[in-house]
């Protein structure tokens, strides 16, 4: 099963996240399928960047959204409620 979640790959007290695509089993920082976005915590107000008809298409490939992610699409009107 797909799920759309973060891989960090900032440096030592400097976070950074792609937001991607990949098995649910995997490792956090282990292989992935694409990359749908980016998410930068340190910036105020926090950057985050989606692609959003690349997150519609694996959506309905059945990728199911992590607890993070899912805030931000709803922030960004991409997933109802």
């Amino acid at each position: 099963m797909l799920a759309i979640r973060l891989a960090r790959v900032g440096k030592k007290k400097k976070p950074f996240y792609r937001i991607v695509v990949m098995e649910k089993r995997r490792a956090r920082d282990s292989a992935f399928v694409e990359v749908v976005g980016s998410y930068d915590p340190l910036k105020r107000p926090a950057d985050i960047q989606l692609k959003a008809d690349r997150i519609q298409y694996w959506l309905s490939k059945g990728a199911q959204p992590s607890e993070t992610v899912r805030g931000f699409l709803r922030r960004y009107q991409l997933l109802p409620g």
